[in-house]
């Protein structure tokens, strides 16, 4: 703990420092720091320790910055995390952690925040707290695991922030988790010195330990450890499915949200234990180390660069990922889901509508569309045109989008659906995200406004309040009073499913899913119910076969 609290002085002075070079950049002179207001109340007494945060401008209760796990360095790179030790004092809980070790995005993305601190030292998770929020109030948390590809990510992205879902009434927690190789790296040493036989798979250990952290903790600050609502987009969809699928998760949370990310369907296998500690042992050559203790002593950037990370191209790079190491995952999702053995839970799941592209989806005129149709599909294609047929330049257009939607994320999402299906008692609730964002005129992006649609993530600050994140730095939506109503309706929704496990409210009734009844709700211009297309949709399932 003694650790935990250096570092949190250290953060502390350079965060000062930051600021007043950012005022003598700007020209202006420092009159004065901006006090942290304190919460009446606190600190708050937990099992782990006395905790302090942060009054926000709307009354909700801010706890940023909490250890969960050891710092996972030195002799701790490549281990699983490590508890924690009561502590002794407050601990100060007023601003976000540095993320973990990760290469840099672009800086040009439509959802760029900036380059924020980062360190090995990162194992944090943040809460925020209904105003009124009374230790023994039992409010519903939820739980949100942000995306990346399991090589990028921050649990401090304005994106993600939870000041809106604790003004809703409930509790909601992120928390930062290990990435890359740094987060994933398998090796046969590693496995070796394990006492799980196993290795790779540490951010998802990290997953668990936050989850455990939270339902020993969350209690003391008005939450209902009974009730705990896991979500993630992306790669933190991916991670719920893989919490459901483990049984070191068994009992940690009783719903799951799904975001635009599955590990069923068509999507990529997951390695198994040995190809993952092949990756390891050529990220050992790559860096020229002759034993594991070297690797151990190298600095973590020279690490990072040499995974395979396709934001920065994907040539001469390894991949590491997520794997089947026997131990947190004991078989694949799919397999494990298929023998009933999965974490069964409430299931809210969906996609939105231009987040998925292929040849299909790039197609400008028929012949190039019949033509994609061949290379994809070969022998099949002619099946396929029957389902998706087209006449004209424009159907042909219009088909190979609604193709590569069904073929790849909306075929994914109800791929999980179905395996939770089969055995399931609990209900499954799926939606669609139309909306194109109004972007403001003049915004220029790697990702261009102008065809960009409803792209991956592009729901996010619907779901969780969080829109003015996207103009904290320069405008670049011109958000209207019906974008904000519509956030406002699915983060009414959201929270509905956390309290009760099901997201219909007074503004929004959601029906139930099932193989009998394919239904899914639209969050576009309207908010309507629509029928997904079966037929179509077990094109491709067919195809996996």
């Amino acid at each position: 703990m003694i650790e935990h609290l250096a570092m949190r002085c250290l953060r502390a002075m350079l965060g000062c420092i930051a600021a007043s070079v950012l005022l003598l950049s700007a020209g202006g002179t420092r009159v004065g720091a901006q006090a942290v207001t304190q919460i009446p109340g606190d600190p708050v007494a937990a099992p782990i320790g006395k905790i302090a945060g942060k009054l926000l401008g709307s009354g909700v209760k801010a706890y940023l910055g909490i250890p969960y796990a050891a710092p996972p360095v030195r002799e701790l790179r490549w281990r699983e995390p490590q508890p924690l030790k009561p502590w002794v004092g407050v601990y100060n809980a007023d601003r976000f952690a540095a993320e973990c070790v990760q290469v840099l995005r672009r800086h040009n993305l439509n959802h760029y925040f900036g380059e924020e601190p980062t360190s090995e030292d990162c194992l944090y998770l943040n809460i925020w707290v209904p105003a009124d929020a009374k230790p023994d109030a039992r409010l519903p948390v939820l739980v949100y695991i942000y995306g990346g590809g399991f090589t990028i990510g921050s649990a401090g992205m304005a994106l993600y922030g939870g000041e809106s879902v604790a003004k809703s009434e409930a509790i909601f927690v992120n928390f930062n988790y290990r990435l890359g190789a740094l987060g994933f790296m398998a090796h046969p040493q590693l496995t070796k010195e394990s006492s799980n036989n196993a290795s790779g798979n540490y951010g998802l250990l990290d997953q668990v330990a936050a989850l455990q952290w939270i339902r020993s903790n969350i209690s003391s600050f008005g939450g209902d450890p009974d009730n705990v609502t896991i979500s993630g987009q992306s790669a933190g969809s991916s991670s719920v499915a893989f919490l459901q699928a483990s049984p070191l998760a068994k009992g940690l949370f009783q719903r799951a949200v799904g975001l635009s990310g599955s590990p069923f369907g068509n999507a990529d296998p997951l390695p198994s234990r040995a190809e993952a500690e092949k990756a390891g042992l050529a990220i050992q050559e790559t860096l020229a180390a002759n034993a594991l203790g070297e690797l151990r002593e190298l600095p973590a950037d020279k690490i990072v660069a040499v995974q395979r990370d396709c934001q920065l191209g994907c040539a001469g790079t390894i991949r590491v990922s997520p794997s089947v190491d026997g131990y947190f995952l004991p078989d694949t999702p799919v397999a494990i889901f298929a023998r009933g053995r999965h974490n069964d839970v409430p299931l809210l799941v969906g996609f939105t509508s231009d987040e998925s592209s292929n040849d299909l989806s790039k197609a400008k005129n028929l012949a190039e569309y019949k033509a994609a149709a061949q290379r994809l599909y070969g022998d099949r294609a002619d099946a396929f045109l029957r389902l998706y047929p087209a006449a004209t330049d424009a159907e042909a257009r219009e088909m190979g989008h609604v193709a590569a939607r069904e073929a790849m994320m909306e075929g994914r999402m109800r791929a999980w659906a179905k395996a939770q299906g089969k055995w399931s008692g609990s209900p499954i609730y799926m939606f669609m995200f139309s909306r194109v964002h109004p972007f403001s005129e003049g915004a220029k992006f790697y990702d261009d406004p102008a065809s960009i649609g409803s792209y991956h993530t592009s729901d996010i600050p619907y779901w969780l309040g969080s829109q003015d994140a996207l103009n904290l730095f320069r405008v670049t939506r011109d958000w209207t009073a019906y974008d904000r109503e519509l956030s406002d309706r699915m983060l009414a929704s959201l929270v509905a499913f956390a309290k009760s496990g099901d997201p219909s409210t007074a503004a929004a009734p959601w029906p139930r899913w099932s193989v009998n009844a394919e239904q899914l709700v639209d969050f576009g211009d309207d908010v309507l119910l629509r029928s997904m297309n079966s037929e179509r949709l077990d094109f491709y399932l067919a195809g996996n076969r």
